[in-house]
């Protein structure tokens, strides 16, 4: 091992130094990323590159220490293993070069799939929200003369709104169904006992 290390040339060291540095971080990337670490944001080497157009769709960024980790790894393993086959040192800088390009594009697609996998955790309560039974949770004033709080289950969890009746007032913990979304924020409701007769 000695000897082979002492036969390189200076650049070839040079070559193999920064290569199996940039593995090993890449390697304790992975690792913190599996469990849920933000290397990016904890190592804080980001670069601000709005005024450089280096924002992509999706909010991920060209400029990152894992992007540059990720060129290094695709440039130096590439000019590593390919420099007895390409005798051109000019096209081996090339070839190297696309491949540690090719990397980060690959690496930034999966890491943009991954993103757009995730939910949202945001209702749509126009859509949900009609027809849900719940409970009132602050009195509600009769003929829309005020507001009160509701709470109702929407999938699977309680959230509360802001709610208005048509109809008289509505008391506490009396049991409403919910008739029409009036905003985001805001339910029209009515008592779920006037609905049987």
């Amino acid at each position: 091992m000695t000897a082979w290390w002492a036969s390189l040339s200076v650049l070839s060291k040079i070559l193999w130094g920064v290569t199996l540095s940039a593995t090993l971080v890449f390697i304790i990337q992975s690792v913190l990323t599996f469990i849920g670490a933000d290397v990016d944001s904890a190592a804080d080497f980001d670069v601000d590159a709005s005024d450089m157009g280096g924002d992509l769709d999706g909010g991920i960024n060209l400029y990152t220490f894992r992007n540059f980790i990720n060129f290094i790894l695709g440039f130096g393993w590439t000019a590593i293993l390919l420099k007895d086959s390409i005798k051109s040192k000019t096209v081996l800088i090339i070839v190297a070069a696309l491949v540690g390009v090719a990397l980060v594009a690959i690496v930034m697609y999966l890491f943009k799939l991954l993103a757009s996998m995730q939910q949202s955790g945001n209702i749509d309560v126009a859509k949900m929200a009609v027809g849900c039974t719940g409970k009132v949770y602050i009195p509600i004033p009769a003929e829309r003369g005020g507001t009160g709080k509701v709470q109702i289950t929407i999938s699977n969890a309680v959230r509360e709104y802001i709610a208005l009746t048509d109809g008289d007032a509505i008391k506490t913990d009396t049991p409403i169904k919910v008739v029409e979304v009036l905003n985001d924020n805001t339910l029209l409701v009515e008592e779920l006992n006037s609905l049987i007769v």
